[in-house]
């Protein structure tokens, strides 16, 4: 049986979300080997994967809609990594792609956010 990254004990913690193309790699965390996008025939090296930077970094952009407990707390969306983001004079601060959640509660605000305001 398949499950969905968020349904993984940990979340995407347990994997090696490396990039290329915006695809992230769903092998284990410190896999030998390629990287690869399961269900789908991407396999690169680290030579070939995306920089950690994420291009969306200076993007104009607005602080997004807040839950009622404040998340995401006067931060943006990125358009390109779907990361929030703090701003900075209107503009998306440099940042790194997501590459997942740091903690099961950071994961269940997210999702919550996602759902009540969609992608």
């Amino acid at each position: 049986m398949t499950r969905t990254l968020a349904g993984l004990p940990g979340a995407a913690r347990r994997l090696c979300l490396s990039r290329r193309n915006g695809e992230i790699c769903t092998r284990e965390n410190g896999h030998r080997g390629l990287h690869h996008r399961k269900g789908g025939r991407l396999l690169w090296s680290d030579l070939q994967a995306d920089p950690p930077a994420c291009p969306g970094g200076g993007a104009p952009a607005e602080p997004a809609a807040t839950l009622p407990d404040g998340f995401p707390h006067r931060r943006a969306v990125c358009p390109v990594c779907w990361a929030f983001v703090t701003l900075a004079d209107a503009t998306l601060a440099p940042h790194d792609s997501w590459r997942g959640d740091a903690s099961r509660a950071d994961a269940d605000h997210r999702r919550d956010w996602f759902n009540a305001f969609g992608w």
